[in-house]
């Protein structure tokens, strides 16, 4: 084999490729009309609902899987509403990134990650606010059960409420079943090369918003993604 060829051979197999399996897994282009959890995550997730039924708790689970697809919708919808406001692109993509993740890099993506609440409970408005998690907050009782039992099922809460921790805010909705998702959390690193990613699939702004602020999202997103 000449240097040439073995040259873009090397180079073939050790830059990530869009068009795997595994590629599009990580980045939520994979077929799932369903939008159905992993197998395993499932599961673990019917028992732990089970067990929380027997304390009166109904795991509810608000949003698992989301496409590819689904995360460019929201994404696209919040980039019209803060630039018909008048923000610059920079701070529309720090406006929503606090608690929406730019297409291709979210944790729903893989079948692992889910938000959670308790169906029980009368409550009016938006679910996902971390005020009703906590204090007099509908689902209080949900939040104190799992913390004492999610780890027994492998569910971790990911985007905790260590202020030292970098990128999205606390959401205690938000659990991971771990045993896949580390996995999916290493291939990530090492499979996904994500600026020319983002910049070839239709997400608005992504040709205005500076390079300086996409690389420090993924820097970021990567380094505290497992978190």
């Amino acid at each position: 084999m000449s240097k040439l060829v073995t040259f873009i051979f090397i180079l073939f197999v050790a830059l990530p490729q869009q068009d795997s399996d595994n590629f599009r897994k990580l980045t939520g282009q994979h077929p799932n009309p369903k939008n159905a959890l992993e197998k395993e995550a499932q599961t673990a997730l019917e028992k732990m609902q089970k067990a929380a039924l027997k304390k009166g708790i109904q795991i509810k689970l608000v949003s698992g899987y989301r496409s590819f697809k689904r995360q460019r919708e929201i994404w696209n919808r919040k980039y019209d509403k803060y630039a018909a406001q008048g923000l610059k692109p920079d701070a529309i993509f720090d406006k929503i990134v606090e608690y929406s993740t730019v297409p291709g890099t979210s944790r729903h993506h893989w079948g692992t990650d889910m938000d959670l609440i308790d169906g029980a409970p009368r409550t009016t408005g938006d679910v996902l606010v971390a005020d009703k998690f906590h204090g007099n907050g509908p689902f209080c009782k949900f939040k104190e059960w799992m913390v004492v039992h999610a780890a027994t099922y492998n569910f971790e809460l990911v985007y905790t409420v260590n202020e030292q921790r970098k990128g999205f805010k606390y959401e205690p909705w938000h659990y991971s079943y771990v045993p896949l998702s580390r996995k999916r959390y290493n291939d990530y690193l090492t499979q996904v090369d994500l600026l020319p990613f983002l910049k070839s699939q239709n997400i608005k702004g992504m040709d205005t918003i500076s390079d300086a602020r996409l690389k420090r999202y993924l820097e970021e997103h990567k380094s505290k993604i497992k978190e």
